[in-house]
Order: C-alpha cells, then sequence, then structure tokens
C-alpha cells in the first residue's frame, strides 16, 4: 500500500495529540508527561511523514512505500544528537533546550512505535501486495531461517 504521507493515520493522529495537548492538557497538569515527554514520544511519528514528503517532493525518494528502517533511525539519531547534545551547549539555543537523556528514550519510543505501527498498517512494502502484514510473524519470518520451526512464507502459524 501506498504510504500517504501527510494523510498518514499516524501523522494526523499526532496533529490531534499535539494541538490537544498544548491547548488542553498542558492548562489542565501543571507538570508531568505532558509537559516533559508527550511531544518527545510524537516527535518521530511526526516529523518522519513531513520529512519523506518534502524528500518525494524534490525527488530524493524514489518510492511511496512506508519509511523504512534507516528512514526512521536517521532522523532519530541526528534530532537526538541536536536537540540533547549540540542546543543545550549553544548561547542562542541553551536557555529553550535542556539536555536530557530521558528524551531520548522517548524519541526512541516512539520512532519503534511508529515503525511497528507503519509496517503494520502499510504491510512489507510493494512486495506485500498491499495487504497489512502480521508484525509479530514478519518479524519472526526474517529471524527464522526459511521452513523454519512454525512460521510458514504466508505469516501464518504451520499446523500439527
Amino acid at each position: 500500500m501506498r504510504f500517504r504521507y501527510l494523510r498518514d493515520p499516524l501523522f494526523l493522529a499526532c496533529v490531534v495529540v499535539y494541538v490537544v495537548n498544548r491547548f488542553v492538557l498542558k492548562q489542565v497538569w501543571a507538570d508531568g508527561f505532558v509537559h516533559e515527554h508527550l511531544n518527545d514520544l510524537i516527535c518521530i511519528p511526526f516529523w518522519v511523514p513531513v520529512m519523506l514528503w518534502g524528500e518525494r517532493r524534490v525527488g530524493l525518494r524514489r518510492h511511496d512505500g512506508p519509511p523504512e528502517a534507516v528512514e526512521v533511525v536517521v532522523p532519530l539519531v541526528l534530532w537526538s544528537v541536536v536537540f540533547e547534545l549540540v542546543l543545550p551547549q549553544t548561547e542562542w539555543f541553551g536557555s529553550y533546550c535542556v539536555a536530557d537523556y530521558q528524551d531520548v528514550l522517548w524519541y526512541a519510543a516512539g520512532a519503534l512505535g511508529s515503525a511497528v505501527w507503519w509496517r503494520w498498517w502499510y504491510g512489507d512494502g510493494p512486495e506485500d501486495g498491499g495487504r497489512r502484514s502480521d508484525v509479530f510473524s514478519s518479524v519472526l519470518t526474517k529471524l527464522v531461517p526459511e521452513g523454519g520451526v512454525g512460521v510458514a512464507r504466508n505469516h501464518r502459524p504451520i499446523a500439527g
């Protein structure tokens, strides 16, 4: 199935979560998760579709499949380094950015969750035929050799 970029359901959910967090939740709670980590959690699933949409428009991305691992991991590493190591040390942004290792953990949780979601929602890519795949069976088929224990090529358990 074709990746929907700015119409991707996870991206749209992140937009809604951000708006609700910004204008409702932060008004209700004075501190805690909604102030410190919710935006970190939705960072990767929000920005990766925007980044890939831009890459596709300028011809740097040559397919419309779901995000590949490198397309999720590279932004995770870059944003972690930039926002948690570099910017907090600068004179201009140091007062706005606070280095916090927990932010990197939330970025990573969002990256993992979005990668699993995109693989489930869109399938394995062009060869998947546009159907949603069973994520865990898909992972198992990659880990267990062809004809291995309990997993068939079509992602269904082998009957007794």
